[in-house]
C-alpha cells in the first residue's frame, strides 16, 4: 500500500477518534501524529530497501518537526492515531496492530538501556489491533499486549496483557475484562 493511500486512511482515522479535528486539510496540515506517520511510512520503506542512514535522517527530522520519536523498522498497522503525540517514542523492534490510540508521552521502548551490543530478535512490544495507550505510560522489553487492550495513563507495563485487559499501575496490574 502507498504512503499516499496510508496517509488517507491516517487522517480519516483521526478524523474519526479526535472530536477537535475538523476536517481533512487541517488534520493534515496541524497534526504531528499525521506527519510523523507519514514521514515514518517512507523511512520504513526506505530501511527495508537497504536505504538505513536515509532513513535514519527521515526520522530525525520527523522527531525534530513532530516531537515524536519513531524508528524506522518499527512495523506500524493502518489507521493508528497518535494523539497530541508529544513525547511519543516507538522502537526499532516494536510492532502495532491496526485501528490503535496513542497519546502523549507514550514509550513501547525496551528494557536494557544503554546496551551498545545490537541484539537480534524483538527487544521492544507487541501491540495488537484496537488498543489504547494511555498517556505517560512505558509498555517495556519484549511484551505482547493483545487485541482490544487498554493500558491506563502513566501504567508501566513489563508483563504481557491479555487480549480484553487493562493494565494499570505501577507497575501494571491486569484487570481481565475491563477494558
Amino acid at each position: 500500500m502507498s504512503p499516499r493511500t496510508r496517509l488517507g486512511d491516517d487522517i480519516q482515522a483521526t478524523l474519526a477518534r479526535d472530536p477537535a479535528a475538523r476536517g481533512a486539510l487541517e488534520v493534515f496540515l496541524t497534526s504531528p501524529g499525521v506527519r510523523a506517520l507519514f514521514w515514518h511510512r517512507i523511512s520504513h520503506r526506505l530501511w527495508h530497501s537497504g536505504w538505513m542512514l536515509l532513513a535514519r535522517m527521515i526520522a530525525a527530522h520527523s522527531r525534530r518537526r513532530t516531537g515524536i520519536e519513531i524508528h524506522p523498522c518499527a512495523t506500524i498497522g493502518r489507521r493508528l492515531v497518535i494523539d497530541h503525540g508529544m513525547g511519543v517514542v516507538i522502537g526499532e523492534t516494536a510492532e502495532i496492530g491496526d485501528d490503535c490510540l496513542i497519546y502523549h508521552g507514550v514509550t513501547l521502548g525496551g528494557k536494557k538501556p544503554g546496551d551498545r551490543n545490537h541484539i537480534p530478535g524483538r527487544r521492544h512490544p507487541k501491540v495488537g489491533s484496537n488498543v489504547t495507550i494511555g498517556a505517560g505510560a512505558l509498555l517495556l522489553g519484549d511484551i505482547v499486549v493483545g487485541d482490544d487492550a487498554r493500558i491506563g495513563a502513566q501504567s508501566v507495563v513489563t508483563i504481557d496483557v491479555p487480549p480484553g485487559a487493562l493494565a494499570l499501575g505501577v507497575p501494571a496490574t491486569i484487570r481481565e475484562g475491563q477494558a
